[in-house]
C-alpha cells in the first residue's frame, strides 16, 4: 500500500477504537440474512487486527456487542454468540503467533457460560503476549459502565475506603472497565452513521472522530491507513490555541 508509507510512525495514535457498523445492512443489500453480514464481518476483524499490529498500534478496541444488542431477535443474538465462540477458538493460535494480547470489557456476566468460558480461556492463553492489546467491548455500554463505576465508588465510600471530598476525575477513571488502558486518540465508525452509540463516552472526551460510509465487511487495512492519515493531518489542541502548541511542536 503506497499510503502506508505516508504514515508518520512517530505520531501514531496509541489507542484506536472502532464501532464496527454495517454488517446487517451489508447483508441485506446483497439479499442475505443479517448473520451473513456478521460472518463476513469477522474477516474484517482479522484484517484490521493484523493491520493495526503491523502498523504499530498499541491498543485496539472493537465495539463487538452492546448491552442494547441483547434486544435484537433471539436467532441473531444466538448466532452472534456462536460466531463469537467459534471465532475466538479458531483465532487464539493466530493471536499468539502475532504476539497479540486479548482483553474483554463489558458486563460479561450476561454472556452465556460457554461464551464466557471460551473468552476467559483465550485471555489466559494470550496473557503473556507483549504486542498489540486487542480489547473486545462485549455486552458493553458506556452508561452501564459509568453507573457501575459510581456504584462501586459509593460502596467504597460507605466502607470508609474513600473520602468523598477527595474524589477526582482520576478516581472515576480508576473504576472504569478501561482503567488499565489509555484513552483512545482516534475513534472510527463505519457504515455512514454519525453517532457514538453509547460507546466509551467518558474515554472519548478528546478523541478524534472519523466516520466513513464503508460498511464494516468491506473495511480493510487500506481504510485503516486512510483513517490514521486523516488523524495525523489534524491539529490536536486539547482546549489550547494553535499558537500555544507551536513551541511544543518545535521542541519535538
Amino acid at each position: 500500500m503506497e499510503q502506508l508509507e505516508k504514515i508518520d510512525k512517530s505520531r501514531l495514535p496509541r489507542h484506536i477504537a472502532i464501532i464496527m457498523d454495517g454488517n446487517g445492512r451489508w447483508a441485506q443489500e446483497k439479499g442475505q440474512d443479517r448473520l451473513y453480514g456478521h460472518f463476513h464481518g469477522v474477516e474484517s476483524v482479522r484484517n484490521i487486527v493484523e493491520g493495526a499490529s503491523e502498523i504499530g498500534i498499541e491498543y485496539l478496541t472493537l465495539y463487538t456487542f452492546s448491552t442494547e444488542n441483547w434486544d435484537r431477535p433471539q436467532y441473531e443474538v444466538s448466532g452472534l454468540m456462536e460466531l463469537l465462540v467459534d471465532t475466538i477458538r479458531s483465532e487464539v493460535t493466530v493471536l499468539n503467533k502475532n504476539n497479540i494480547k486479548l482483553h474483554v470489557i463489558g458486563d460479561i456476566q450476561m454472556l452465556p457460560d460457554y461464551a464466557r468460558n471460551e473468552l476467559q480461556e483465550a485471555m489466559n492463553e494470550t496473557s503473556h503476549n507483549t504486542g498489540l492489546n486487542l480489547i473486545l467491548a462485549l455486552s458493553y455500554s458506556s452508561r452501564w459502565e459509568l453507573v457501575n463505576a459510581v456504584k462501586n465508588i459509593a460502596f467504597d465510600v460507605k466502607a470508609g475506603k474513600i473520602d468523598p471530598a477527595c474524589i477526582t476525575q482520576d478516581t472515576l477513571q480508576n473504576y472504569l472497565t478501561t482503567s488499565a488502558f489509555p484513552d483512545p486518540e482516534l475513534m472510527i465508525r463505519t457504515s455512514g452513521e454519525y453517532r457514538i452509540s453509547n460507546f466509551l463516552l467518558y474515554q472519548l472526551a478528546y478523541s478524534e472522530l472519523y466516520f466513513t460510509d464503508t460498511r464494516w465487511p468491506d473495511f480493510r487495512k487500506q481504510n485503516l491507513v486512510e483513517a490514521i492519515l486523516d488523524y495525523q493531518a489534524r491539529e490536536r489542541r486539547f482546549g489550547k490555541i494553535s499558537e500555544q502548541l507551536q513551541p511544543e511542536s518545535m521542541a519535538q
